[in-house]
């Protein structure tokens, strides 16, 4: 069986379904998916990319900048890897950490 085509401007190597960089163009996430399942599985990938070493705190002006390089909404990201339990934050916001491993961790 043939892989897919790989849209135009998608990352290499993001052939396949369930790979949540097919989202990705240039490397970077111009919008959110529709379904819930990719959703899910972009935050994860991209909680990961962010913030690659478990509980290290970062501050929320470090954390926005990582992903303003992976996303076009880094603040839709930031609230969705916390929505989902990927991150947690001080109370104040201030500093965030990844909580979580994920399957797209080293």
């Amino acid at each position: 069986m043939a892989a897919e085509p790989m849209e135009r401007g998608a990352t290499p190597g993001a052939e396949t379904a369930g790979d949540p960089r097919r989202f990705l163009r240039s490397g970077r996430l111009e919008t959110m998916p529709r379904r819930w399942r990719d959703k899910v599985a972009v935050t994860r990938y991209l909680a990961v990319q962010a913030l690659p070493t478990l509980l290290e705190p970062v501050t929320e002006r470090e954390l926005t900048d990582r992903l303003r390089e992976l996303s076009y909404d880094p603040a839709g990201v930031r609230r969705a890897m916390v929505d989902h339990g990927l991150v947690q934050r001080t109370r104040d916001g201030a500093e965030y950490w990844r909580t979580e491993r994920t399957e797209y961790d080293a």
